[in-house]
């Protein structure tokens, strides 16, 4: 087999056939033009999208009668989403759309001489199977304003509406996922193709080495890594060997490489006579792009966070998923809940709203109750209003009766709280509320809630499913107390994952010792000054409490000691630079007395804060 080194050979010819392997029917670029009228200005593929909402829509007439949309109203359902208004923004309009896709759009039909409101869906979320997946590449959109086109490598549509643009890039080119993520986010400037990029749930940078994944507009910073996280050892053996099974699949589509070298062609029969080993881009594609988990990452997974569009990062929607599979049954009376172990930086919040939307979405679940309890009236004012910004409904309590209120009422928003206001609640409610649908948040669930507060919500809502998240690594004691809430949901997302995914930056510590000086003899004489009165057994033990080293280490004299270690070793390290330090003392006073130390040491500025 002859060695080739273009792009499309090393990267985007596997992905294609990978994506025909997962479902999707290949167009040729001539193919995907002739099914947009032509017209590189057009980028939804509407004989296909017409067709698929003829076949997924059926207007409810009656319980025993059904007729389908007019001619009239399908064309007003395509107009409605390929006319998007740019005139507030970009992602306003992109909103828009993933409104469109995912609510769908009211039209009204005149049934029997009667004018009736009815929704019609593009995309049929409830059955996978009536939907249509096309995929395409080197697909050329007019720039706006200009009379040139862009032509990202793949696109994947569905129903002719295209989700996902993909850029692929050689892996031995120094940063080649940089340079696809840069294409993505020049192409979506106001003078590249945004007219695509509306519609796109899903961006993918890759290349047979490594990948990157984010959704419309996110800055390069905030692309992601995706791994695939298992619950244990047998569900990471048999996704692996459906991996395998994939792409060892025989497909070699003539259409694909018609227009190609009959070498390119011959070379990719040679590479399938023999087992194939899946590559990261292989990974990347089955886990992202085949069509179940395509659509289950933008119905479910996918939110507009003040403006921003935002999908799951892979921590996320395991953490919701492995949720969603133990609280669906009821055991008992009530449903299983459990403990979300994710350490800080992860995205606690945003996990807690993708919970809430799947519990509120979930067919299953008829009319969930979910309570979200803080333990600090900041975090609640902060998730709340990211709730809110989420279009998700909210209603916060702000006292105890008013809580109580809410528990009992019909209203169907997500109520949140504080862990105070909550204990007032449970006090106030005389009989126990035993709907198991009510289902109970706990932001730092393993502090107070563990303990006589978890015992007298169990009482007041005793078929309630109570789901704690915590960001601080849980202690032996604090694991044991897990298992109330239903023990820790696996898998969990610890320090190290998020430092290797370059969530958060890695905390390096290095211990110092700070030469502390004791005057003994000063030391006994002050105790005996001070202690005459006491009997030797008292004066004994006052000195044994005044020697432990928590005492010892609040004296004057190891604190200007401290000061001193800190001034030089930051004037040494770190002085001059951008960086700033933080010293936390363990009350106010001693912290305003490292204050004045520092003043008179005058190496360093410094201020206090005290909260």
């Amino acid at each position: 087999m002859s060695i080739s080194f273009k792009e499309d050979h090393i990267s985007q010819i596997p992905a294609l056939l990978m994506l025909e392997k997962l479902g999707y029917t290949y167009l040729t670029p001539d193919e995907a033009l002739a099914l947009r009228g032509g017209s590189v200005a057009n980028v939804v593929l509407e004989s296909i999208l017409r067709e698929r909402i003829a076949a997924i829509n059926v207007v409810q007439v009656s319980s025993t009668r059904t007729t389908v949309f007019s001619e009239q109203n399908i064309t007003a359902g395509i107009e409605a989403l390929r006319n998007i208004p740019m005139d507030e923004g970009f992602m306003e309009a992109s909103h828009t759309v993933y409104d469109l896709l995912t609510f769908g759009k009211t039209l009204e039909q005149i049934v029997d001489g009667d004018r009736k409101s009815f929704v019609m869906q593009y995309i049929d979320w409830k059955d996978i199977r009536n939907n249509v997946f096309h995929v395409t590449e080197e697909f050329a959109v007019s720039r706006t304003g200009m009379t040139d086109t862009y032509r990202p490598d793949i696109v994947l549509f569905v129903n002719g509406i295209p989700l996902c643009v993909i850029e692929c890039k050689r892996p031995d080119v120094k940063d080649s996922i940089e340079q696809a993520i840069s294409q993505h986010l020049r192409n979506q400037k106001a003078d590249g193709i945004r007219s695509l990029y509306l519609y796109s749930t899903l961006l993918l940078a890759i290349n047979r080495q490594e990948g990157s994944y984010a959704t419309t507009a996110t800055p390069e910073k905030f692309w992601a890594r995706w791994r695939e996280q298992f619950t244990d050892r047998e569900e990471e053996a048999r996704y692996r060997q459906e991996l395998e099974r994939v792409v060892n699949e025989p497909l070699l589509d003539d259409k694909l490489f018609g227009e190609r070298f009959d070498y390119v062609h011959r070379n990719f029969e040679d590479l399938y006579k023999q087992p194939v080993t899946p590559s990261v881009q292989d990974e990347y594609l089955y886990s992202l792009c085949r069509p179940e988990r395509l659509l289950q990452l933008m119905y479910s997974f996918t939110l507009y966070d003040d403006g921003i569009k935002k999908v799951a990062r892979y921590q996320q929607y395991f953490a919701v998923r492995q949720t969603m599979q133990r609280i669906r049954h009821i055991e008992g009376g009530r449903r299983r809940g459990g403990v979300i172990w994710h350490t800080q930086g992860s995205g606690k919040s945003l996990t807690m709203v993708m919970l809430a939307q799947a519990i509120i979405l979930d067919k299953e679940i008829r009319n969930p109750k979910i309570i979200l309890v803080t333990d600090r009236t900041d975090l609640d004012r902060q998730i709340t209003g990211t709730f809110r910004k989420c279009q998700i409904r909210v209603e916060n309590a702000t006292t105890g009766s008013k809580l109580v209120e809410l528990l009992n009422s019909k209203s169907d928003a997500v109520i949140t709280t504080i862990i105070n206001k909550f204990e007032t609640a449970v006090r106030g409610i005389r009989t126990p509320l035993t709907d198991p649908n009510i289902f109970v948040l706990i932001d730092e669930g393993h502090r107070s809630q563990y303990g006589e507060m978890g015992i007298k919500m169990e009482k007041t809502l005793p078929n309630a499913c109570f789901i704690a998240m915590t960001g601080t690594p849980l202690m032996k004691k604090e694991k044991n107390t897990a298992r109330k809430f239903g023990g820790i949901i696996q898998p969990v997302y610890t320090v190290d994952q998020a430092v290797a995914d370059k969530a958060v930056v890695p905390l390096l510590y290095e211990g110092r010792m700070v030469p502390q000086v004791v005057h003994e003899e000063t030391i006994d004489r002050y105790f005996d000054k001070i202690c005459g009165w006491m009997s030797d057994a008292q004066r004994a033990d006052m000195k044994k409490k005044f020697s432990h080293a928590d005492q010892l280490n609040q004296t004057q004299q190891r604190i200007y000691a401290i000061a001193w270690d800190i001034s030089q070793h930051f004037r040494e390290n770190w002085q001059g630079s951008k960086f700033k330090a933080q010293l936390v003392a363990p009350r106010k006073r001693i912290a305003i007395l490292y204050k004045q130390y520092l003043d008179e040491i005058g190496i360093v500025s410094s201020e206090v804060l005290i909260t």
